[in-house]
């Protein structure tokens, strides 16, 4: 590599450093290994040689390695030299035994060096960028972050800018309240992060749990700081959700906490998600209770949990049947979620009914 395009070649590497973040010297480390490997495979693999580029001038050169024997002892040329050549190469002080650098004058590979170096600078900065992205994400994963919405495609897929880096919100992860608009600021939730052949999978969500989850994180202290533990949460996108919480403290009024003094924490979160309803539960260890609390704002008469805990049976009158199933099923399939469990709501006519039929199954524990 001659003096003025090694100097330019050591220049591309600066810039690269400072724009993309790429160091330096692990790009020089890089090109030294793969010019390296195409010396070997031009001269011959037995070669015992090392290649280097000076970090001032960018020149390149080639050594071979070789042991300091004495003239009767040298065996393999590939591998030694005698000390007689050794001093005549420059090395005065060379010793018997000493390992020296000897310079290979090999103009053609020099001549191809910097077209070579430039081609594995690409490839290692792909591979650079590819980890920066990872990393950056990575260390993001399950977590909120910020970004600048840059471009919306015809997809309707939004391409979003986080310090330097760029990830999509596809439509599949986006909520039906949001709009979105070029140039606006906006938290999405890192719900995956994944090494792939190519660049990274980065899965960012505007519709996924954890973003809810992680709202009531930043806007309530007691859930930061663990005092009040968010036990499940439950979410449709755009519409409703409903969030169990439960605090080990009796004297903390958990649900309180996360309305905030004239509701403005939970105002704060509904804005976030463009008025998302949000229904706030107090977690209880008994299972009747808890299913009875999460069906609110409907009245419960009972509970009988069934199928060893799989199925809850809830009765309720009949006025209160369209609040406890809710809109399209909504209160019922919210419920089913945050609870982990099946409920089947039932009307105490219909349940009377049902057993009149004897269609209806009993719970083996209260039948006896």
């Amino acid at each position: 590599m001659k003096s003025k395009d090694g100097k330019i070649f050591l220049e591309a590497l600066e810039q690269l450093e400072k724009e993309k973040g790429i160091n330096k010297e692990s790009l020089l480390e890089a090109v030294e290994q793969a010019m390296l490997a195409a010396y070997k495979k031009h001269y011959g693999e037995e070669e015992n040689v090392e290649v280097e580029i000076n970090r001032s001038t960018g020149e390149v050169k080639v050594f071979e390695i070789k042991t300091v024997v004495t003239t009767e002892d040298l065996y393999d040329a590939a591998l030694e030299v005698s000390i007689e050549d050794a001093v005549e190469a420059g090395h005065k002080r060379a010793k018997l035994g000493d390992v020296i650098k000897l310079e290979v004058n090999c103009e053609e590979f020099r001549r191809n060096a910097i077209q070579n170096g430039k081609q594995i600078v690409i490839q290692k900065v792909r591979e650079a960028e590819r980890q920066n992205i990872f990393d950056k994400f990575k260390v993001k994963e399950h977590d909120i972050i910020t970004g600048i919405i840059r471009r919306i495609d015809e997809k309707r897929n939004i391409f979003i800018e986080f310090d330097g880096c760029e990830a999509i919100l596809t439509t599949a992860e986006q909520s039906p309240a949001d709009v979105y608009r070029v140039g606006e600021r906006i938290k999405v939730y890192v719900a995956e992060v994944e090494k792939t052949n190519k660049f990274p999978k980065i899965v960012i969500s505007r519709k996924n749990e954890g973003l809810l989850k992680k709202l009531f994180e930043l806007e309530i202290p007691e859930i930061a700081e663990g005092v009040i533990e968010i036990k499940s949460v439950a979410r449709e996108a755009g519409s409703r959700a409903k969030v169990a919480v439960y605090s080990a403290d009796e004297n903390i009024d958990t649900v309180g906490a996360c309305i905030g003094q004239k509701g403005l924490r939970i105002r704060n979160i509904v804005n976030e998600l463009n008025g998302e309803k949000i229904d706030i539960v107090v977690w209880k260890e008994d299972v009747k209770e808890f299913v009875s609390a999460v069906l609110s704002p409907a009245k419960v008469i009972s509970v009988e949990v069934l199928e060893e805990g799989a199925t809850a049976r809830v009765l309720v009158e009949n006025s209160q049947l369209s609040l406890a199933i809710g809109k399209n099923g909504q209160n019922a399939r919210l419920a089913a979620k945050l609870t982990g469990m099946r409920v089947d709501i039932k009307t105490v006519d219909s349940f009377n009914a049902e057993v009149e039929n004897n269609t209806v199954v009993i719970d083996e524990e209260e039948n006896a």
